[in-house]
């Protein structure tokens, strides 16, 4: 019989081992969604970059994704909405002042219907809900992302006509956001077939 220290070892090494192997199969399984359902969005590199970064919970099934890709575009346009705000109270040229302006008023609504479509995807039923509750959700949630989107573009369309470093940041930092919603928004229309449900390896 085995002295009870090295039986005590061996159990920690087999503990050791059951939760490496489980942590990289969940690992590999979060990748795949993300490279199969990235392929095809808007910013498929983009998108890749940003959700196989994602520091949430684990991502198991494409609703999640959605949920996730949301919350990287709410993270960016939160951001992009704190620089404005600092640019605002610098900016002393009157068309610059104005079109940044705006731009804060737009990513402010972006940020809020970014809110709401994260919402509604939590309410999302994927299994036991009739159709048209489903159907509802997912109209709430397609409709604030759009909106989100025209937002972000009509804060770049504010800039026509002006140049200047002030525009430049401004483009690339609302650009960033539009992008990472567009693919956001991709990921929620995917959800239209796939009703969230888990994503299934192929052997």
């Amino acid at each position: 019989m085995a002295p009870p220290q090295k039986l005590f070892l061996a159990a920690i090494l087999s503990a050791f081992i059951v939760a490496t192997t489980t942590g990289d199969g969940s690992n590999n399984a979060a990748e795949d969604i993300v490279h199969s359902s990235c392929l095809h969005a808007s910013y498929p590199s983009l998108c890749i970059r940003t959700l196989s970064t994602y520091s949430g919970p684990t991502i198991t099934n494409r609703r999640e994704l959605a949920q996730a890709a949301v919350k990287v575009s709410l993270s960016h346009a939160k951001a992009a909405a704190k620089k404005l705000a600092a640019v605002r109270e610098k900016v002393v040229k009157k068309l610059e002042k104005a079109a940044v302006v705006d731009c804060v008023e737009m990513i402010g609504d972006s940020v809020d219907e970014l809110s709401r479509t994260l919402s509604a995807l939590k309410r999302l039923r994927v299994s036991g809900g009739s159709v048209n509750e489903f159907r509802w959700q997912m109209s709430n949630a397609q409709t604030w992302a759009s909106a989100a989107l025209t937002d972000d573009d009509t804060c770049l369309d504010g800039f026509q006509g002006i140049d200047g470093e002030v525009k430049s940041e401004v483009k690339e930092w609302m650009t960033k956001v539009a992008r990472v919603t567009s693919n956001a928004l991709y990921m929620i229309n995917q959800l239209d077939d796939k009703r969230g449900k888990p994503h299934v390896l192929r052997p």
